[in-house]
């Protein structure tokens, strides 16, 4: 069986083992930029963010 190449999600270039999924520091770098930056988001139900009587109830 053949195994498909892996590539890096960011600049398409082969992964590294160190790096994986990503073939350098600096695509992980790229990829953890955009999370901080928001620019990548998990799915989920909306906050309210004004409400204030949740806050560490739960």
């Amino acid at each position: 069986m053949m195994s498909k190449k892996q590539v890096c999600p960011i600049c398409g270039k082969p992964t590294v083992a160190e790096f994986r999924p990503f073939c350098s520091r600096r695509c992980a770098d790229i990829d953890l930029g955009r999370w901080f930056s928001e620019d990548y988001r998990v799915p989920g139900p909306a906050v309210d963010e004004t409400d204030e009587t949740r806050s560490g109830e739960e």
